[in-house]
């Protein structure tokens, strides 16, 4: 096969692949408030959804983030985000489990994070709120799926959500309008490499 024989493969490729992803777009016509779920055993779920939070900024628009569990850490996006305007971060945690090691404490700073991240889930002015580790909550029963879902179903119609943890309940899946399962397949922690400023935290 010629170049020209390729390059011309190429073009009718492409050009059919465009018409197919132009009639999605235009076949796209709903905004809504979505509701995202970040979850799987592999590396990225928070930073992911901090990006999302730092696209939402790009907008000025504004940005709440619930920081549950792994609270007590220093994060890189957190000491970055919270400079910039618009962002709102409490962290509602002292840190993980195996740390703290008093499951009473532990539900305690859960619910009141948790009332907190209710508030700003009723409130129209945020564009974004991001539910860091909250499927933890779930599965540690420090809180019950079901007052969980109902202030995130009940939220401003063109308010977005994250929640991000591993082994999400299956109402948060249900529930949701993008699903990302973040799968473990390699991590550096395992072959003894300790957490990296600006990678890992």
């Amino acid at each position: 096969m010629t170049d020209a024989d390729e390059a011309k493969r190429h073009k009718e490729r492409t050009s059919r692949h465009k018409a197919v992803v132009d009639a999605r777009i235009a076949a796209a016509q709903i905004d809504k408030g979505l509701l995202l779920v970040l979850t799987g055993n592999g590396k990225g779920k928070s930073s992911s959804a901090f990006g999302m939070a730092a696209r939402m900024l790009g907008y000025e628009r504004r940005v709440a983030v619930f920081q549950f569990i792994k609270g007590k850490q220093h994060v890189g996006e957190r000491a970055f985000l919270e400079r910039q305007p618009g962002l709102t971060w409490e962290v509602c945690g002292e840190g993980f489990t195996w740390d703290t090691q008093d499951r009473a404490r532990d539900i305690a700073f859960a619910r009141g994070g948790w009332a907190k991240a209710c508030a700003a889930l009723a409130n129209p002015a945020i564009s974004l709120v991001i539910l860091d580790e909250l499927t933890y909550l779930v599965t540690y029963r420090y809180l019950d799926i079901e007052e969980v879902m109902a202030p995130i179903l009940a939220r401003p119609p063109m308010q977005h959500v994250v929640v991000t943890g591993r082994a999400a309940h299956a109402a948060f899946e249900d529930a949701a309008d993008t699903v990302s399962a973040i799968r473990d397949v390699k991590h550096a922690f395992r072959a003894g490499v300790r957490a990296q400023e600006g990678i890992d935290r």
